[in-house]
């Protein structure tokens, strides 16, 4: 399974898609939700909440763990996905579409400089 190149990730396997120059939406990788086995119960932020680029904004709850979720980037929470929240299993059949997070309008959009391109996500995930 390779990352999608027009993404860009944490090592804490979220992703990053750009939207707007400054609006991002967020979600975990393919690799992170399989390693968490089927997910149950999805805990997301309000919107309008502040976070910076390694905060906690959430957890995952799957059938094996809980799991933190950390904020790839600095900025302002501008909405949530809450077909997760009444679907948790959408982050498993569609991570990188309907399984989406969050959406966060950057404080800085050269934040988005320090995240990892797919080629360097793959590798650390094969690692």
């Amino acid at each position: 399974m390779s990352a999608p190149e027009e993404l860009r990730y944490t090592e804490d396997h979220e992703w990053v898609a750009t939207r707007e120059e400054t609006l991002v939406r967020v979600g975990i990788t393919e690799y992170a939700q399989d390693q968490l086995g089927d997910v149950v119960f999805v805990d997301l932020p309000e919107v309008g909440r502040q976070v910076s680029a390694g905060d906690v904004f959430g957890e995952v709850e799957s059938t094996k763990s809980v799991s933190e979720l950390f904020a790839p980037v600095d900025g302002e929470v501008v909405a949530v996905n809450d077909g997760v929240a009444d679907s948790p299993e959408l982050i498993n059949s569609d991570p990188y579409g309907e399984g989406w997070l969050i959406e966060i309008r950057l404080d800085d959009p050269a934040g988005l400089e320090a995240l990892l391109e797919a080629e360097a996500y793959d590798a650390l995930t094969k690692g």
